[in-house]
């Protein structure tokens, strides 16, 4: 099947639940994006990884995650063998009622790297630790619309672990590196600092971003595409993270990509799939002749 491309507001079969589809010309766009986000990322030297898709419920909420981000959650529970008998399918709203479910012990998460703090949890790491990863991420919206705004969806990021200082150059390397990609694209971005969709906007951590911004946005007209993210030293203390050098606690940071709103944002700019993927691949032959012409003639 192929579907209508999100640049051009037709309806695209699942957006109104958050489940789109996509053809062959989307699919092969997704993957030149995300092999361009992991290139660079190993590049750097980042380890590619595959994480699972659930984690443990428990492990989330180790990381404050459902009480800052309850709006958003999304849990996974097996069948009740017995209470489905009392409480069967509902055809009519086409779900099965709480009682039929035994209780939620995996959590879906709404970003790739929780996977990555709660997999280097009582692990001592280098001090210029990088981890670069793809996942399905799942977050339970007011609404859902077309490529920009999904139940679920594929992110890649790439994380940094390890002393304060390699955690804020590599955003700064990484900030550099997707504003250059824009300009190659001829995508205009905004910077923008932004804060996490805190369900409390009234908590600590929510105040503490406001005034200390951790997080910046990179938007096309209104749409985030990318984000550079600090978080100091709270996931190396939640998950006993530590410096083999020091022994103190780890610090990250994390660059993200959001594959589907990239196509969003790529296909309304140039038109369709197919002017879309043009540009991306002379976008990546630009940036590396750019990088052949910067390290000059091989004596």
């Amino acid at each position: 099947m192929t579907v209508t491309t999100p640049a051009t507001g037709g309806d695209i079969k699942g957006s109104t639940r958050g489940l789109p589809s996509l053809g062959p010309e989307g699919t092969r766009l997704l993957r030149l994006l995300d092999d361009t986000f992991e290139s660079w990322g190993v590049t750097a030297g980042a380890r590619p990884m595959t994480m699972p898709p659930l984690l443990p419920a428990a492990d989330l909420a180790k990381l404050d995650y459902y009480d800052n981000f309850p709006h958003q959650a999304v849990l996974a529970a097996p069948l009740d063998l017995e209470g489905r008998l009392t409480a069967p399918f509902d055809g009519e709203r086409g779900q099965w009622p709480a009682a039929a479910l035994e209780p939620a012990g995996l959590g879906l998460p709404s970003a790739s790297c929780y996977a990555v703090y709660l997999d280097h949890q009582g692990t001592a790491v280098a001090d210029d630790t990088l981890v670069t990863i793809c996942s399905w991420c799942f977050r339970k919206e007011t609404h859902y619309e077309g490529m920009r705004r999904q139940l679920g969806f594929r992110m890649r990021e790439i994380v940094a672990i390890g002393a304060r200082e390699h955690a804020e150059t590599h955003l700064a390397d990484f900030t550099a590196r997707i504003q250059s990609f824009a300009a190659a694209l001829d995508l205009p971005l905004r910077r923008e600092a932004a804060c996490d969709p805190f369900f409390d906007k009234g908590g600590s951590k929510a105040v503490l971003q406001r005034l200390t911004p951790v997080k910046y946005e990179f938007l096309y007209e209104d749409l985030a595409i990318a984000s550079v993210n600090t978080h100091r030293n709270f996931f190396g203390d939640r998950c006993d993270i530590t410096l083999a050098s020091t022994g103190g606690p780890a610090f990250t940071s994390c660059v993200a990509f959001g594959l589907e709103r990239w196509l969003s944002a790529l296909t309304r700019r140039h038109g369709g799939w197919e002017a879309a993927t043009g540009a991306v691949l002379d976008a990546n032959a630009r940036m590396r002749a750019d990088a052949s012409n910067a390290a000059g003639p091989v004596i």
